[in-house]
């Protein structure tokens, strides 16, 4: 999504399911079968010098997954002169590096109608002053100079940044306009088989691993509930979540912050859900960019704790815009911590004057009774939807 935290970069992104611990990769790739290849390959450079004379050179190159990319090679002339030049290759590409000075001659007539040429080597850099002086030496010994001007306005930075600038919004577009579609295709097929899916966001920390564990061991004889656990790294929630008695999937982002409608459709055909269940979507630990992704989730479930500061809403509107629920999780340390209710709630509905609160806390069960009504009501929604 953009080039500073890496959304919409899914390399490395996995999806594992923790019932069979079959592992697949978002480009696709399974890790129940040996994929493991000699990348290795050859390719040759040809040189063409001033005399004329050509030679092509090979280069063999292992292709590593994690290698320093860069590397010059050296080469040795019939004279014995030597020049190197640098390779630099990014996931097999590679481009050869020119030196940008170039040369150029001026043609000069005299009053005498005598003629002669004489070469210019301009560096060509982004930032120069355009006017420069020639001197010229004539066959008596007489000198003189004249100034060169270039006309053409050298604006070569400013059009570059804007142009990289349309270049971010217009992938950003595309990125998000290909999300919605797919968000759109899983909330298609949730509602075909009276699936509830939420999708569950916060800030790392808040709680909401413990609340889907305690939500799970309350329910699981009740609700048929299944978890779609998001992280950047390791299977340790997906492996809380299972042991509270539900099935998950772990989906490892690598350095995206968030979840995409591609990984939760990866995600649901590991699980396989049945229908009239609920689907919990715990996103990656993070306010900002799950508020921009549709998963195709019925609701998105803002979890705040109180060990958080109270104007939270106000800092990351955008979440709690796009949320339906608020949870004030964790009131069990209201005594221990400097958190005002009333202000986190009026904060809330600053932004979003619609959004309905639940205080509780999932360690010692208050205000749970709550939560898990709303949850009923909303898994009956979703089963009358189907033949309204």
């Amino acid at each position: 999504m953009c080039g500073h935290c890496g959304c919409g970069d899914k390399r490395g992104a996995t999806v594992l399911n923790l019932q069979t611990g079959k592992e697949i990769g978002m480009s696709g790739y399974s890790r129940d079968h040996d994929h493991s290849h000699d990348g290795a390959h050859h390719h040759e450079h040809d040189h063409v010098h001033a005399d004329g004379i050509s030679h092509s050179h090979g280069h063999h190159h292992g292709h590593d997954h994690q290698h320093g990319l860069d590397h010059a090679h050296e080469h040795v002339h019939a004279d014995g002169t030597r020049h190197a030049h640098g390779h630099g290759h990014d996931d097999g590409d590679h481009t050869h590096q020119h030196d940008p000075q170039h040369n150029h001659n001026h043609d000069h007539v005299h009053a005498g109608g005598n003629r002669h040429s004489h070469a210019h080597d301009h560096g060509h850099h982004h930032h120069h002053d355009r006017e420069h002086d020639h001197e010229h030496v004539h066959a008596d010994g007489t000198r003189h100079s004249h100034r060169h001007e270039d006309q053409d306005d050298h604006t070569h930075e400013h059009r570059d940044r804007e142009s990289a600038a349309d270049s971010i919004i217009e992938l950003e577009t595309r990125i998000l306009s290909r999300n919605d579609a797919l968000a759109a295709r899983n909330r298609a097929w949730f509602s075909g088989r009276e699936i509830l899916a939420l999708n569950l966001v916060s800030s790392p920390g808040s709680g909401k691993t413990t609340l889907l564990e305690r939500t799970i061991r309350d329910l699981k004889s009740e609700l048929k509930l299944y978890v779609v656990e998001g992280d950047q790294a390791t299977a340790n929630d997906g492996e809380r979540i299972r042991a509270a008695g539900a099935p998950a999937v772990q989906v490892n982002t690598g350095t995206g912050c968030h979840l995409e409608a591609d990984m939760v459709a990866r995600g649901l055909g590991e699980l396989k859900p049945a229908a009239g269940s609920v689907v919990m979507i715990e996103n990656v630990g993070n306010l900002v960019c799950p508020a921009m992704f549709d998963l195709g989730e019925r609701a998105k479930v803002v979890i705040l704790s109180v060990t958080e500061g109270d104007d939270k809403p106000l800092k990351y509107p955008h979440m709690f815009r796009a949320a339906e629920i608020m949870i004030l999780n964790k009131i069990d340390l209201l005594p221990h911590v400097d958190f005002d209710v009333s202000h986190a709630i009026a904060n809330a509905r600053k932004i979003n004057p619609d959004i309905t609160v639940f205080q509780l806390s999932a360690r010692s069960g208050e205000g749970l009774s709550e939560w898990y009504g709303w949850l009923r009501g909303e898994l009956g929604k979703a089963h009358e939807a189907t033949f309204a």
